[in-house]
């Protein structure tokens, strides 16, 4: 047996960052199934509830958004519009920027996805509330740890 009276602050247990990722796993195993029947990866979930909020974004804007490297980005908006639910076109105002507009496939599959935040709502056995408390203090711990890295 190890003696771990000196290194209680090193148990896995006892970490944030262990929490949060554990959480994060979780999650996702509950949405796979759920995006599944829509077609989606999660990463996919994610960037199609970009456009749905605000359609004819540029990658870079989707990709700041998401809080992820634009190189990493294109492979999944490439599958997206394989599948017909977007278009990606240069601007012709600069030919590096690439624009994105959901397709009519694109825009129907919104309203087959509204039922997803309430089956996880259901899922977290938290209330509306709880989860919208929970959100803000993630997010400020988000906000602080960016802080840090400047």
């Amino acid at each position: 047996m190890t003696d771990t009276s000196n290194h209680k602050h090193l148990l896995l247990d006892s970490q944030l960052c262990f929490a949060l990722y554990s959480t994060s796993l979780a999650m996702t195993k509950v949405y796979k199934p759920l995006l599944q029947a829509l077609g989606l990866t999660y990463p996919q979930y994610l960037a199609m509830m970009v456009l749905w909020e605000q359609d004819g974004l540029t990658v870079g804007d989707v990709s700041t958004r998401l809080l992820t490297d634009p190189g990493s980005l294109t492979p999944l908006l490439k599958r997206l519009e394989t599948e017909g639910l977007l278009s990606r076109t240069r601007s012709k105002e600069d030919e590096r920027v690439v624009l994105l507009h959901l397709t009519e496939q694109g825009r129907a599959l919104r309203d087959k996805a509204n039922s997803i935040p309430a089956c996880i709502l259901g899922a977290s056995g938290k209330t509306i509330t709880e989860l919208k408390a929970m959100q803000a203090e993630l997010l400020e711990l988000r906000g602080n740890l960016h802080g840090s890295l400047e």
